[in-house]
């Protein structure tokens, strides 16, 4: 059940992602109707949001329990009585999920309009409100107080300030504006703060805007099922190569009870600030960040003793995480992916640099989890088979817990291998839309086999380092 448009690709990156999806491998398991029915399956879901909210409880600071039963109550004032439950996961426990509710077909559009870019509007799809930044442009006479219809502006061809617009615009919800037009686009420079509280969103989803900061974490199922396969024990030395925002990080050292550490990388100033802080939010002391680029993590000369960063000597780690940068097409919603296919194809080589670091600093005996939040071949299952040829010290290793399917065939990997994989394919489970009615009607089981699957895309692959390299 298609709501909005399927995801839209520059042709060139269209052409390559439809030779990957009909791969002689997979028209050979398949056949070409089947495999080109799960491609176009993958590419209606990629634009739609995720059926569930995940959110990770902060353990270190209080009991899922607690964290559930306050939830619940905050979840009920949002939605006005609405009941709408609040699920454990059986698999992983410290995880909450809230079902997300639509798509709402029924809601009355209004006459005056506000556009917001793409990214504030799949923001708003997941349960976000507009924040002044992200408004691109609204109708003549909107003024505060006013109920507007939200569009999101997917294309990015609607010019800041606009009194309308005719381009291809997607319907987000209402909502009530907090400013008029003149104090959104004030000369004296862009506004902060809310700009549109949203009341009829498209989707259901709870806002988490200052909602249990340091008991609370939002994330993707996937991402908190990788912190649980690397497995990091109290005490050990672990590293996470490409960290930011700090969700797996402060997961990493939520597992590990805070005893140990946890070396957090990024490139990026700002975002190793945003590590920074969402590790003294969560009150967790044994994350260490570092502003280092990851590809050059190696020290080659003898350290300083007292030296805590990055370069490390090899064979520093008993485990390390790397969540490789990606091209990112298993992002959910999205409905127009902008990136070239020279943009695409610059992540492998990246990420074989990285690996490599990765594989050098790793302890004999230690654990390496390689993870992205894209659906290609090149960066996923095809790196695999590139890591088991380039370094035979290397071996895959079952993933505990295994809740998404197993990795795509093309790569020349064995169906043994295959099934050591983890690969989360939205296209999995049919598109289907929520309402209050059939969400009551449902079995928690039903429920939960749904937001396994109905998630973002996404890839784990888990190795032992055997020996010294």
């Amino acid at each position: 059940m298609s709501f909005f448009p399927k995801i839209a690709f520059q042709y060139e990156v269209e052409e390559y992602l439809t030779k990957v999806f009909r791969n002689n491998e997979l028209i050979a398991a398949f056949g070409t109707q089947e495999a080109e029915n799960k491609y176009q399956s993958l590419l209606s879901h990629l634009s739609h949001p995720p059926a569930f909210t995940t959110v990770r409880v902060n353990t270190h600071l209080a009991s899922v329990k607690h964290v559930k039963k306050l939830l619940f109550e905050e979840i009920q004032k949002q939605f006005k009585g609405l009941r709408v439950p609040v699920l454990e996961h059986p698999k992983l426990q410290d995880i909450l999920l809230i079902p997300v509710i639509g798509p709402r077909r029924d809601l009355k559009k209004h006459a005056s309009e506000v556009i917001v870019g793409a990214q504030c509007g799949y923001a708003v799809l997941r349960g976000a409100h507009v924040y002044v930044p992200g408004i691109v442009s609204t109708s003549r006479f909107v003024k505060a107080g006013d109920t507007v219809s939200v569009y999101s502006d997917i294309e990015g061809k609607c010019k800041r300030g606009a009194k309308e617009f005719d381009g291809v615009k997607v319907f987000l919800g209402n909502g009530i504006s907090e400013l008029s037009r003149s104090e959104i686009f004030s000369s004296s420079g862009p506004l902060k703060g809310l700009g549109i509280r949203m009341i009829e969103p498209v989707y259901l989803s709870p806002s988490f805007d200052n909602v249990l900061p340091s008991n609370l974490f939002l994330q993707n199922l996937p991402s908190v099922v990788v912190s649980h396969i690397l497995d990091p024990q109290p005490g050990e030395k672990i590293l996470d190569m490409c960290a930011a925002p700090g969700g797996k990080t402060t997961h990493l050292a939520t597992l590990m009870h805070d005893q140990g550490e946890v070396i957090a990388m990024d490139k990026t100033v700002n975002k190793v600030k945003k590590i920074k802080q969402n590790a003294e939010l969560l009150q967790l002391n044994c994350i260490k960040a570092f502003c280092y680029d990851g590809t050059k993590a190696l020290s080659v000369e003898k350290r300083e003793d007292k030296q805590e960063g990055p370069p490390f000597l090899p064979e520093s780690f008993d485990r390390i995480l790397l969540d490789a940068p990606c091209s990112g097409m298993g992002q959910r919603p999205n409905m127009a992916y902008s990136s070239t296919l020279k943009e695409v194809t610059s992540y492998q080589p990246l990420q074989r640099k990285l690996f490599t670091v990765a594989v050098k600093l790793l302890k004999p005996g230690g654990v390496l989890v390689y993870s992205t939040c894209t659906i290609t071949l090149s960066e996923n299952e095809e790196q695999v088979a590139w890591a088991l040829k380039t370094f035979p010290c290397l071996q895959l290793h079952p993933q505990e817990p295994h809740i998404g399917g197993e990795g795509m065939k093309g790569a020349g990997l064995s169906l043994d291998q295959l099934k050591l994989l983890q690969r989360f394919d939205p296209s999995a489970v049919t598109l289907q839309g929520m309402d209050i009615n059939s969400l009551q009607d449902s079995r928690e089981d039903d429920l939960i086999s749904l937001a396994n699957k109905d998630c973002i895309g996404f890839f784990i692959a888990k190795f032992i380092k055997l020996h010294s390299k």
